[in-house]
């Protein structure tokens, strides 16, 4: 992987995107953490805070880093018309989804050294005809995500502070999401949580928890049998693969400080049971990272924010971890 900025797409140009790009560039640009905004140069000049002269078009990723410290460096790929901040439409679909297609593009020629996404908003998406459930899903298909160690991604992954969680079902029904659980899906993110952490961590050796589905993880096949007939053989299943595994254990034990030190990740098995952890440890700052790509690939764990978009109060930190976590895992990559 070549050194270089990190491509910043957009997101949807009518959330908080625009305004929370801006912050991030006013708290990074005297740091060696260069990235170029992929979307609409006026976009990001209209934002709160901004002006005409903190923002300047490049036709180029290697202008980034000149520009970096005097402007925000933005790949000019204009939208087709106005959008009200606070108003989304899917009209602005098209050029949303060009500006991920372009960051992507980008990393995947090695022109920039990771890809940052400002969030998007699935409704009008959906409404303009986009197939994919979410980014994670569109990533994994405009990378074609190779096969590592024997397994696939992409993975979702959420960090806050020291708390590492990985996902085995993602944006499913409570009331399906043991129906979609496997011993095969489980170790599919055992591997691939193992070879992320060796590999954008520097964890030599990972150790690996995996929450139980049930309360007190089933209690011996007393309170469901998920843990008994799934979750265990998966654990057995990846320690017989080489990944120091052990679990399942009960997600109400599995998140306090002392216990955190016991392990590198977790493999959690649902939505929430990661995502509540994540955020009451760190609400503003949680990082969404995407495990099992060629490519380098993190989001702020937040959405577009609608309601607050336009009014200069959004807050970027989040933003601002995925980019230094971004950075980071490109360096330990080159």
């Amino acid at each position: 992987m070549k050194s270089g900025p990190l491509a910043l797409s957009l997101g949807d140009p009518a959330g908080i995107g625009p305004e929370i790009v801006v912050k991030a560039w006013r708290a990074l640009r005297s740091e060696q953490v260069p990235f170029l905004v992929v979307g609409d140069a006026q976009a990001v000049a209209s934002a709160p805070t901004a002006n005409a002269a903190s923002v300047r078009a490049i036709s180029a990723p290697e202008e980034a880093a000149g520009v970096f410290p005097d402007a925000i460096p933005v790949l000019d790929l204009p939208l087709r018309g106005p959008v009200v901040a606070g108003q989304p439409t899917p009209a602005a679909a098209g050029a949303i989804v060009q500006w991920i297609e372009t960051a992507v593009g980008l990393a995947l020629s090695g022109a920039v050294s990771g890809v940052v996404t400002a969030p998007i908003a699935k409704a009008p998406l959906y409404a303009a005809g986009f197939k994919f459930p979410g980014h994670t899903e569109f990533l994994g298909e405009l990378t074609a995500a190779a096969s590592f160690d024997g397994a696939r991604g992409p993975i979702m992954m959420l960090t806050a502070g020291d708390l590492r969680a990985t996902l085995v079902t993602v944006h499913e029904p409570l009331s399906q999401v043991a129906g979609k659980l496997t011993i095969e899906t489980i170790v599919n993110a055992g591997l691939v949580t193992a070879q992320a952490m060796r590999r954008d961590f520097g964890i030599a050796k990972p150790r690996i928890a995996v929450a139980g589905l049930n309360p007190h993880a089933g209690e011996s096949g007393t309170i469901g049998q998920e843990e008994v007939k799934i979750v265990d053989p998966a654990v057995r299943a990846l320690r017989d693969l080489g990944v120091d595994a052990k679990g399942p254990y009960p997600a109400d034990t599995l998140f306090p400080a002392e216990v955190r030190t016991t392990y590198d990740a977790v493999v959690c098995l649902y939505h929430d049971q990661a995502l509540i952890p994540v955020k009451m440890l760190d609400f503003w700052g949680g990082v969404n990272v995407t495990l099992g790509l060629p490519i380098v690939r993190t989001s702020p764990d937040h959405g577009t924010a609608f309601d607050i978009a336009g009014r200069g109060i959004a807050r970027p930190d989040s933003l601002i971890a995925a980019i230094r976590l971004a950075d980071e895992i490109a360096k330990r990559r080159r």
